[in-house]
């Protein structure tokens, strides 16, 4: 459905720009764990390659796009590449990197919103693999670094929320038979808005209601 949107070759290059910058994000994160190239490169992969490959398997979408076009597979190591020998470079540009981090965000949510409803599954579960296509990566870099997944972590920005609003704007545009590229266009870059926004006033997600002040208790008692 998305595809309808635009023609292959810009949907093409958009997917790869998203990859690429996903890369860099888990890249990054490798270099500053100390990992060695084969870490970096690794962690890269599964950064930008992780959610869609979970998406394409749960719709039965084989084999997943991710092995049948070698760009989307040489797309990360580039970036991993780019990161082993200019990561100093690559690390002062950070602010640069959030904004298309956030960009990718907001396309993949969208992407993956409609690919699956193409392929059979109701808007709910839709927009369910909407959203792992846009953090699942992220996840799977966070555990193989050994870290809590950002995304659970109440002392990051939102990340997941953004995701959930631009694949809850696609299923809604699917129910009322109005998702069109102008549509699909808002859900994107509310997403993106929402992710910036969140990044600039910290935004993030409550804890549990009438819970103790017991951060610092526990870090006291873990010492």
């Amino acid at each position: 459905m998305f595809q309808q949107f635009f023609t292959p070759a810009v949907q093409h290059t958009l997917d790869l720009m998203g990859i690429f910058v996903f890369a860099i994000s888990g890249a990054l994160l490798a270099v500053r764990k100390n990992f060695d190239i084969f870490g970096i490169a690794m962690l890269a992969e599964v950064t930008a390659l992780g959610g869609g490959l979970f998406r394409d398997v749960v719709i039965g979408a084989l084999p997943p796009a991710a092995f049948t076009d070698l760009g989307y597979f040489t797309t990360p190591l580039c970036a991993a590449l780019l990161v082993f020998f200019l990561h100093p470079h690559v690390e002062r540009i950070q602010s640069a990197v959030n904004v298309f981090d956030a960009a990718g965000l907001g396309l993949f949510c969208v992407i993956g919103t409609t690919k699956a409803y193409t392929y059979g599954l109701g808007l709910t579960a839709s927009a369910a693999l909407g959203l792992a296509t846009a953090v699942g990566g992220g996840v799977l870099r966070d555990v193989l670094a050994n870290e809590v997944p950002s995304l659970l972590r109440w002392d990051r920005d939102l990340y997941a929320v953004p995701a959930m609003v631009g694949a809850a704007m696609v299923a809604l545009c699917i129910r009322f038979d109005s998702l069109n590229p102008f549509t699909a266009g808002v859900a994107v870059l509310t997403a993106f808005v929402l992710r910036l926004l969140a990044m600039r006033y910290h935004w993030r997600a409550p804890r549990a209601w009438n819970r103790r002040s017991s951060g610092v208790e526990v870090d006291e008692a873990s010492t």
